[in-house]
């Protein structure tokens, strides 16, 4: 009860809020081509994914995602938490051990049209070396100045999803809180917004699209550099930070999804097929122009019941230039398994098998749990 007091406001999110939304993202297109302040690559820890579920098919869940893990896939997908509380949660290593990813999630259903989640994400590399100080005023090498700092990224999403009246559509949406720092010499602070929509026809077609950053994201860093280390950065040919903002701009991503039931023994096959179309400029994708790219990926997954599932995904498909100058299509490919006892899911990806793209790869575990109502929970 106390919960759903608090929301008083889910007309206004259905209605008001994204109609805002779509027209702010129109205008924020326009004007950031126009300005071009935007860095193309900003934010990018928060294109690497969550869950090993959806890894193992290669990214390509937007349109079935439908759990705690919603919440950064497609926040329509919430309306599918059926349990008082859901937790999500991942960790996984990049760079041989160098770079930890780590994923939180949170899902509460409020009631059976709608759910509010939060998602925590952390990238960071710890126990940098701090060289700048390696040699002394008179010129002496003295290791024991050498002191060590972490470069870590920071993601919270607040989600809400909501239930429409049209049977099998919902919408979704975050807020997003961005925090980046490097030790004690540079931080930032961002904030952005996202939106998604999903549609279901019976158990079978499924269809979604997400916005992310739908009116773009902005990052506002900040350099606390000392006398000594700016006398460094002089010293050894480098520049000196200047205080500035980042922007990310929109990422739309259109997605469809087909069950097909094998037989009457509970065996099926899905597969889903996602297209992530960004509004930066040209990138090396498979489709691009100067406008926008777009970067299709895929899933399929065959499983029994909802007890166990093999999946396998292809993505970051991208031209590459060889040696001799020639360029060749490049695929990163995936695979995955899920497993399932009553409240307890277990999944595990082994993302870009053999290091065949230049994306990362790693062995990725993480774990879902669905939670009931405490039965000395008052009402």
């Amino acid at each position: 009860m106390l919960l759903q007091s608090i929301f008083p406001f889910k007309i206004f999110l259905t209605v008001n809020f994204y109609s805002t939304v779509i027209f702010t993202f129109f205008i924020s297109i326009i004007f950031t081509q126009e300005d071009q302040v935007a860095p193309k690559y900003s934010n990018e820890f928060l294109a690497i994914g969550i869950g090993a579920d959806a890894l193992g098919l290669g990214n390509s869940v937007v349109a079935q995602t439908g759990n705690v893990n919603s919440g950064y896939w497609n926040p329509a997908g919430l309306t599918k938490v059926n349990k008082w509380l859901e937790v999500g949660m991942m960790h996984s290593e990049y760079f041989a051990g160098i770079a930890k990813y780590d994923y939180l999630g949170l899902a509460h259903a409020i009631d059976d049209k709608s759910t509010v989640g939060f998602s925590a994400i952390r990238f960071a590399v710890d126990d940098i070396p701090n060289t700048t100080q390696l040699i002394d005023n008179s010129g002496n090498i003295n290791y024991d100045n050498i002191s060590t700092f972490t470069a870590a990224d920071y993601a919270f999403l607040l989600s809400y999803a909501r239930k429409l009246k049209k049977e099998g559509l919902s919408i979704g949406g975050n807020f997003k809180i961005i925090h980046r720092k490097v030790g004690d010499f540079a931080k930032s602070w961002g904030f952005g917004l996202d939106a998604g929509a999903q549609y279901q026809i019976k158990d079978r077609w499924k269809f979604g699209i997400m916005a992310r950053d739908v009116t773009s994201t902005f990052n506002a860093w900040v350099f606390t550099l000392d006398q000594q280390t700016q006398e460094v950065f002089l010293a050894t040919g480098n520049t000196l930070p200047q205080n500035g903002l980042e922007l990310t701009l929109p990422r739309i991503i259109l997605a469809s999804y087909r069950k097909f039931n094998l037989g009457k023994k509970g065996i099926y096959a899905a597969s889903e097929l996602d297209l992530d179309i960004t509004t930066d400029g040209r990138r090396n994708t498979l489709i691009r122009t100067g406008l926008i790219s777009i970067d299709p990926h895929m899933g399929v997954e065959f499983g029994f019941k909802s007890f166990v599932a093999i999946r396998g995904g292809i993505t970051n498909m991208q031209y590459i230039t060889n040696y001799d100058d020639s360029k060749s299509l490049n695929i990163q490919p995936n695979i995955g398994l899920g497993v399932t006892i009553k409240n307890f899911h277990l999944d595990y990806a082994f993302t870009d098998i053999g290091d065949a793209s230049v994306a990362l790869y790693s062995h990725v575990i993480s774990l879902r749990l669905k939670l009931d109502k405490p039965k000395n929970m008052k009402p």
